[in-house]
């Protein structure tokens, strides 16, 4: 199991958390812990709850990483509703996508009953939404959320992360699926590979992409 591009976002996750709400806590926390360091030999009991305190909080701010940054694997596939992070479903029916003339792979797919157009992109990670879509369609990002270091055109930027409670387009609908709002995409919505990994299967014969999600429903019909 390579563990490289984990602990290479976790890393960047640790640089961008100033933008992070989760950095607030854990300043709290350490000063919780400095307080608790003076107060102990005055009040040995306060300060060690204090200190007891500030490293459960810490502990408890680097499991939100930790569990936020093992969902871009869906080998781990965990799901903590209660913290905002569902689980991750992908189900359907077969799905084909012809090549478009600029030579990608466009859906035509539907937000939380919303229009919006992906590009499938097997080379991005997460699932993208570009600023303009998530506003149109009314996605907001995840309270303490990570950033996520997305490449765009315009260099390296952060993105926030978000849940689309469901995209549907074909055949296939995804239900919790973890997406980052991203600027500097312009009009661009990106399909990444933690939907695509999440089917059943996927392929390219000749122009056309064909999709396989895991179980069946009945098929839905998108304009």
């Amino acid at each position: 199991m390579d563990l490289a591009p984990i602990w290479e976002q976790l890393a960047h996750s640790i640089n961008q958390l100033p933008r992070s709400g989760l950095l607030l806590a854990a300043l709290i926390a350490m000063a919780v812990g400095v307080l608790g360091t003076i107060t102990v030999r005055r009040i040995p009991l306060l300060g060690k709850l204090l200190r007891a305190g500030s490293t459960l909080a810490l502990m408890g701010v680097l499991l939100l990483v930790v569990l936020q940054l093992s969902r871009i694997d869906p080998r781990f596939e965990l799901a903590v509703p209660e913290l905002g992070l569902p689980q991750q479903v992908v189900e359907g029916g077969e799905t084909r996508v012809e090549l478009a003339p600029d030579g990608h792979f466009w859906l035509r797919a539907q937000i939380n009953g919303s229009p919006a157009d992906f590009l499938v992109d097997t080379g991005a990670t997460l699932t993208a939404v570009s600023t303009e879509t998530a506003a149109r369609v009314g996605l907001e990002p995840r309270e303490g959320g990570l950033p996520v270091r997305m490449q765009t055109a315009n260099g390296a930027v952060a993105a926030q992360i978000t849940t689309i409670e469901e995209l549907r387009f074909g055949n296939v609908a995804a239900r919790g699926l973890d997406a980052v709002i991203a600027p500097g995409l312009g009009p661009t919505n990106v399909l990444g590979m933690n939907l695509l990994s999440r089917l059943a299967s996927w392929r390219v014969e000749g122009n056309t992409m064909i999709l396989v999600p895991h179980n069946p429903q009945t098929p839905v019909a998108t304009d």
